[in-house]
């Protein structure tokens, strides 16, 4: 009835809710995928519906046995229909009633089951209790009061404890000798609907093209574990085992239950070439940058297409998302085998990238090829532990390339060490008083200054700006506070120019590299305003030596004159 009055209507007919779930699921319809997923959903709930609704055994019963039947068969009822009206009433009362029902239902499975063992009793009680811990967490939830753990830890024990309690109750049933071997076999069915609950609520999460087909299945399971609840309720009668099933009619079963589970995933298995989308440029794993010696082996080909999916700082990814992953990787593992420039840019025409004339970097390919890489980059191999080891040693290396060109002149405070310039060449660095909106107000005159009287030493209220002369991306400073003005001292030296300065806040200094930083001074930099607030003079020698490599001695003292002085040009 339901192919022929529409997907509505079939909707209804297998999966039980109302047709606002299918809209909301798939408002587009059901789809090729979504009606087969029904009609075979359809087949294994009928088998087991058979199963569910067959007639009570009649036989002897005491009291406790009575009760748990039909404590039991409530259960099936509220899994097949009592569900839909209790929906309408508050969450908190649903989770209440689901609580006192297994309660009551565990209690009677220790008292009526025969363990025939006492540790097999005591270990039933304690995974029954640790069931209804997490159902009694669940009910915390929903009254917004303190729950008994972490909402991970509280999943992970609804999980184990509700599979586990399956378990130790087939076992003690199977002790028992009064359920038939069809019961039993629905009780490890059921345990296996519990191990396959998380893999499918993945998909369910992170397949949006599937979530129809994979709620359906998951659906169709779920009346596994009601069916058990109502053979175990059918065969409570004390007596004789009961008699399995007809060979042909088990099997039967077993054949709608088999095909409603993997069918639906293998209608889920894509073609080789269909695009399979670990990462795409907008997914925030993409801006997460870990250095390759941090990545674990298993994680490198993904971490590989987070890169080349990224669409950070604006620019186009790599890749276009209409690959799959697989021949994403085929593409970097080619890209890895170029020979020159020109052969990735076409490689990586060929392959659709909007991106092909900047080429490949060698910081994406080392995760797919590291072999490759490492030969000609082995620094890409590191840690970020190795790395910030690595660039603190070659930061100590530089420094000890610069010497003190006074070392007879001690300061009250001082230091030597290589400065790192902007790469494109900017004004070069600055001695001021730390304070950002100091340097925001002053800079642009500073650099006014500098320029001017092509001294290259700029000032301005707070901050003395000076340049270099040569062509270079680091040079060697020393820096030197003094109480008293030192002697000129221009021999030897391209260039020598004294400027005022005015420390407001009684601190004078160089900006440092710091942490991860490219620019600055490479070693600590002391405060040079040793008489605190107050006025200084700035004296700055600069030379080129012979190997090309710019020397900067920056001296401060106290004094008043706020004249700019050349002292050597």
């Amino acid at each position: 009835m339901g192919l022929v009055l529409g997907d509505a209507w079939l909707w209804v007919a297998v999966n039980w809710s109302p047709p606002a779930y299918l809209e909301f699921y798939a408002p587009d319809g059901l789809g090729a995928p979504g009606v087969a997923a029904l009609l075979m959903a359809a087949v294994a709930k009928a088998a087991l519906l058979w199963l569910i609704l067959r007639p009570p055994v009649a036989g002897p019963m005491d009291r406790r046995a009575k009760a748990l039947r039909g404590l039991l068969y409530l259960a099936v009822a509220y899994s097949l229909v009592l569900w839909i009206p209790i929906a309408l009433l508050p969450a908190e009362v649903d989770a209440a009633s689901q609580l006192v029902l297994w309660i009551t239902i565990y209690i009677l499975h220790l008292l009526v089951i025969r363990w025939r063992s006492r540790l097999l009793r005591a270990t039933a009680a304690v995974v029954f209790a640790l069931s209804l811990a997490g159902a009694a967490d669940n009910l915390l939830d929903e009254l917004d009061l303190p729950q008994l753990a972490s909402g991970d830890l509280v999943m992970s024990v609804l999980m184990l404890s509700g599979a586990a309690a399956t378990v130790v109750t087939v076992v003690g049933q199977w002790r028992d000798g009064r359920w038939s071997r069809g019961t039993l076999t629905l009780g490890w069915l059921s345990v296996g609907v519990y191990a396959l609950v998380m893999p499918f609520t993945f998909l369910f999460e992170s397949s949006a093209g599937a979530s129809l087909v994979v709620m359906v299945v998951m659906d169709a399971m779920a009346l596994v574990t009601t069916a058990w609840h109502a053979a175990t309720a059918r065969e409570l009668p004390d007596g004789e085992r009961i008699e399995d099933l007809p060979a042909a009619r088990g099997r039967l079963v077993r054949v709608a239950v088999a095909a409603a589970v993997l069918l639906p995933v293998i209608m889920l298995i894509q073609p080789e070439r269909s695009p399979r989308l670990t990462y795409t440029g907008g997914s925030a794993d993409c801006y997460d940058h870990v250095a390759f010696g941090d990545v674990k082996p298993a994680e490198r080909e993904a971490t590989f297409l987070c890169r080349a999916r990224s669409t950070m700082y604006g620019l186009p990814p790599l890749f276009p998302d209409s690959l799959s992953d697989q021949e994403i990787l085929a593409y970097g593992r080619a890209l890895c085998r170029a020979k020159d420039p020109a052969e990735q840019q076409a490689i990586l025409e060929r392959a659709g990238s909007q991106g092909a004339a900047r080429g490949a970097s060698p910081w994406d390919l080392v995760y797919v090829c590291p072999e490759v890489i490492g030969a000609t980059n082995p620094e890409l191999l590191r840690s970020a532990e190795e790395a910030q080891a690595a660039e603190a040693a070659w930061v100590a290396e530089e420094n000890a390339r610069c010497r003190d060109p006074w070392p007879r002149t001690k300061g009250v405070v001082q230091a030597t060490a290589k400065y790192h310039l902007f790469a494109d060449g900017d004004h070069g660095y600055l001695v001021h008083e730390s304070r950002d909106e100091a340097i925001e107000g002053a800079m642009d005159q500073a650099v006014d200054d500098l320029y001017d009287d092509r001294s290259n030493v700029g000032v301005a209220d707070g901050l003395v700006l000076v340049g270099h002369v040569a062509d270079v991306i680091d040079l060697c400073l020393t820096v030197k506070g003094l109480r008293t003005a030192p002697p000129r001292r221009t021999a030897g030296w391209d260039q020598v120019t004294e400027v005022p300065i005015v420390s407001r806040t009684g601190r004078l200094t160089v900006p440092e590299m710091g942490e991860g930083g490219e620019v600055g001074a490479g070693a600590p930099m002391p405060n040079l305003a040793i008489a605190g607030k107050g006025r200084y003079r700035v004296r700055v020698y600069v030379r080129v030596d012979k190997t090309g490599e710019e020397q900067h001695l920056v001296v401060v003292f106290p004094g008043p004159s706020r004249k700019k002085i050349v002292l050597k040009r």
